[in-house]
């Protein structure tokens, strides 16, 4: 009588160790998707606060590009006004491929090209677009080894005890971004 209830304590203590492990290791990935998300958010704020600039000096060279830069400063707005991830991935979807737009007009004018302040920006949007490249990657990452934790067997068992739920959002691209934007004259 007395060794089998050693056992089923050792048993006890050992699953308890293990479920105290596991529950550990799901608050490290849940606190990490915030974290992660805040470097996404960080990167795609300077992207925010480089577009005035850059919309301010095309405007100088490129007058008749009013529509193009009027929805490049409405989809800043967006990302500015966006009330949770979804919105702001979307907002930045949408802006990435207004930028993009806005650098193949550009090759129209060569005197723009030449702008010192003008290759000066365009070589910060780049350097920020690279880093967003990199933290959107960084947080999908985090999000997947968070996600396949939560929803890996057995550690599921203690993920469902104590309420951690899987991470919703991914930053994907946009889907408008696998064809290359057309400009017309």
């Amino acid at each position: 009588m007395k060794k089998s209830l050693l056992i089923v304590l050792g048993i006890v203590v050992v699953v308890g160790l293990w479920a105290g492990s596991v529950y550990n290791k799901l608050v490290k990935y849940s606190e990490a998707v915030p974290a992660a998300w805040s470097q996404v958010e960080t990167v795609l704020q300077r992207r925010y606060d480089l577009i005035p600039n850059l919309v301010a000096t095309v405007k100088g060279y490129a007058k008749h590009e009013k529509d193009l830069l009027t929805e490049v400063t409405r989809l800043r707005s967006q990302w500015g006004e966006a009330k949770n991830q979804g919105q702001q991935i979307a907002a930045s979807n949408g802006l990435e491929s207004a930028l993009s737009k806005l650098m193949v007009v550009v090759e129209q004018y060569p005197q723009l090209k030449a702008n010192e302040n003008f290759i000066r920006l365009q070589d910060e949007l780049a350097g920020t677009e690279n880093r967003i490249s990199v933290e959107r990657m960084r947080y999908n990452e985090t999000v997947n080894g968070y996600n396949v934790t939560v929803r890996g067997f057995p550690t599921n068992m203690v993920a469902g005890m104590f309420g951690f739920k899987k991470a919703e959002n991914y930053f994907e691209g946009d889907k408008s971004a696998q064809q290359a934007p057309k400009v017309q004259f």
